[in-house]
């Protein structure tokens, strides 16, 4: 009896991580995929951009191997807590909602968030200039409660599992405007063809009560250890100018902040 007190003991406390932390030795990290530049899908289903590069230079500052984990939005912190990988880098911002279920290491990138919409729409951003609009936003993002909390009562929103999608309908004018990461705007419809018939409306965005302190690697609470590795090794890539290189492929300006 006091035999299988003592194991079940183990089991509880090795699960809640207080016991036996993990050597790390491989990170398996979860990508959108469809989040440029941050992250995007080659034709050969691998991904690249910004957040895959980053993971896989923490990897080495950290000696580990390194597993990128394809995953969609919607379900990206249900399958970290089902253990599907063990952290996230994926342009999420750290919000004090989403510290309720998972920790996050420092900030990793900020970038200014911005409505696109055809040019001459004539917008204004107010809740009466913006009543009866049709605004998209990617589901269950920093956007999408922007947007709820400050003009819900007045707009229309459409609520996308990507930005392909998004894009699609701003472009055919079945939504008015859209509301992301200025980067990712720029990289997924400015700068692609046919993108030079819309631009940046209204105001920058980064209130910290809607769009946190940046961008962070996500991590279960249990694995405070890794978080702390994590948080280490992106100091450490900055330091050594390794961080700098990488986001020099993919911006043309700061994306990191004091």
């Amino acid at each position: 009896m006091k035999k299988w007190l003592f194991a079940a003991a183990m089991v509880a406390a090795a699960s809640s991580g207080s016991v036996f932390a993990k050597d790390w030795k491989v990170v398996r990290f979860g990508i959108e995929g469809a989040y440029p530049p941050f992250s995007t899908t080659l034709e050969d289903g691998s991904l690249a951009g910004f957040d895959v590069d980053m993971a896989n230079a923490l990897c080495e500052e950290l000696k580990a191997k390194c597993v990128i984990v394809a995953q969609d939005w919607d379900g990206i912190i249900p399958s970290l807590l089902a253990r599907k990988y063990d952290a996230i880098i994926a342009a999420m911002s750290i919000t004090e909602e989403r510290k309720k279920k998972i920790d996050f290491t420092g900030k990793y990138a900020l970038i200014p968030n911005k409505f696109v919409a055809k040019k001459g729409a004539g917008l204004t951003f107010t809740a009466e200039g913006l009543k009866g609009v049709k605004i998209g936003v990617q589901r269950a993002t920093t956007h999408d409660k922007y947007v709820t909390d400050n003009y819900g009562d007045t707009v229309k929103i459409s609520r996308y599992g990507s930005f392909d999608d998004a894009y699609l309908d701003l472009k055919a004018g079945r939504i008015d405007t859209l509301l992301g990461d200025a980067s990712a705007l720029e990289e997924g419809l400015l700068n692609k063809d046919g993108g030079s018939g819309f631009e940046f409306v209204g105001p920058s965005l980064t209130d910290p009560r809607w769009f946190g302190e940046g961008f962070g690697i996500a991590v279960r609470k249990q694995d405070k250890d890794l978080t702390a590795k994590l948080d280490k090794a992106i100091k450490s890539l900055r330091e050594k100018g390794i961080y700098q290189k990488i986001a020099d492929k993919y911006f043309n300006y700061d994306v990191y902040g004091d």
